[in-house]
């Protein structure tokens, strides 16, 4: 990116909104000097009782698991009720991993206490069996510790294959799809297009990855042209921005589905696999499995919604700037999707199909502006509202930021690590610039 000031950092707190801050608040009374910490597994003490570890098996109950563990059936019924609004024990999942905690008396008998169920790699839920017949529910989360990551990569063949290709996280793919759906052409990747991202990373004890969670920045190269995604807090909502401020939400979405290929695009003169003869295709076909969710790409009203010929299952929306869109080859409709129904962008209104005249699933997907076919893979779109005057140099301090954290490496001080509260500090000039 060319011709951005210089980074510069103001001793100066600048509220923007109140997005999630990264950083814990102060002013906490301290704690109590407490014994040393005990064995702990999933906040129970372990050395009192006896572990055994499992995984769900296919087919099997809750109620079967506890009853290895000599837990009644009328303990279970009592159990199963109780646990009905917290986590309703059908929802357990072959594979998904359990531990018992198991009390063990002088005589030798064996009494389950603790039952822990793991819901996912962080979130999981514990039973427990206490003297009187009593039973209680609870429900935690593992402790994860983010770490701040910065990766590079180029690209193959696509996106995912570059991320799997890197070992990254594969939430990291999805995630890049999110920010860039309005800007970059994710059919239209080239070997060599190529990407760096800072983002933070989850680990569960230390080793165990946990997913993603904030995306602090990033780049994406794609024929010859760079895009970047700056982080903003603006109207209480962090968005992605460009670095001249504008938004990277546009007024159209780039696809109206994702994990496709483009089977046919937009030409005057296309030979029909159906009618096999030569006949204008006034669209672009995105050939993807029945049933893919499809999405309207920008605000709207549905103008039509029905059967139409060779289209087979059809929607077409009116947009503002007359402009309209079609979405031929439906298989079925989203729940609530009817002629007059206000959709906003993004939101599910069919599934791909192959009815009408088709060979094979896929979505033929339209533009027209003032009632004229146009290149949905030529169109150009106005960006959402950019960044506002009053919020325009703490943004250009955390734009500088990210840009420089993009391309090098900066001292750990420098780096942008939360987004509700930017501040700046002007070492240039050697004093504070705030009061």
């Amino acid at each position: 990116m060319k011709n951005l000031k210089p980074l510069f950092l103001i001793a100066l707190g600048l509220t923007i909104g109140g997005c999630t801050s990264s950083t814990p608040k102060g002013g906490e009374t301290a704690p109590v000097e407490q014994e040393a910490p005990k064995n702990l597994i999933y906040g129970i003490d372990a050395d009192r009782y006896d572990i055994d570890r499992g995984e769900v098996r296919e087919r099997q109950t809750m109620g079967q698991i506890l009853d290895e563990y000599g837990v009644s059936a009328a303990t279970v019924d009592r159990l199963d009720k109780a646990a009905k609004d917290h986590f309703p024990l059908r929802n357990i999942r072959p594979g998904h991993r359990y531990t018992a905690f198991i009390e063990s008396d002088t005589l030798g008998n064996r009494t389950l206490r603790y039952l822990t169920y793991e819901e996912n790699l962080t979130d999981y839920v514990t039973f427990g069996f206490h003297e009187g017949d009593s039973i209680s529910i609870h429900k935690d989360s593992k402790e994860v510790t983010l770490r701040r990551v910065k990766k590079s990569a180029v690209i193959e063949s696509s996106l995912w294959g570059a991320i799997m290709e890197q070992d990254l996280p594969y939430a990291l793919a999805a995630e890049m799809e999110e920010i860039y759906q309005w800007t970059v052409d994710f059919f239209g990747i080239q070997k060599g297009d190529n990407f760096t991202v800072i983002y933070d990373e989850k680990f569960i004890e230390d080793t165990i990855r946990a997913g993603i969670g904030r995306v602090w920045g990033a780049k994406f190269q794609q024929g010859g042209k760079e895009y970047y995604a700056i982080p903003f807090c603006q109207d209480d909502k962090v968005q992605y921005w460009e670095p001249n401020g504008g938004s990277l939400r546009k007024q159209m979405l780039k696809a109206p589905l994702k994990y496709t290929r483009i089977s046919s695009r937009f030409t005057y003169s296309r030979r029909h696999p159906v009618y096999k003869v030569y006949r204008p295709h006034t669209g672009v076909d995105y050939a993807a499995p029945i049933g893919t969710p499809v999405h309207s790409v920008a605000d709207g009203v549905v103008v039509s919604r029905g059967w139409a010929g060779g289209g087979g299952n059809t929607i077409k929306i009116k947009h503002a700037g007359k402009l309209m869109t079609g979405y031929l080859h439906l298989s079925r409709y989203a729940k609530g999707i009817a002629k007059g129904t206000r959709v906003s962008q993004g939101q599910l209104i069919g599934y791909v199909g192959s009815t009408g005249a088709s060979t094979g699933p896929h979505l033929d997907f339209r533009i027209w502006k003032n009632g004229k076919p146009v290149d949905p893979l030529k169109m150009t779109s106005d960006p959402a509202e950019p960044i506002s005057k009053a919020n325009r140099q703490a943004f250009e301090y955390v734009r500088n930021s990210i840009v420089a954290e993009l391309n090098g490496e900066i001292a750990d001080s420098l780096r942008i690590t939360r987004l509700d509260s930017v501040e700046m500090i002007d070492f240039t000039k050697g004093k504070n610039n705030g009061k």
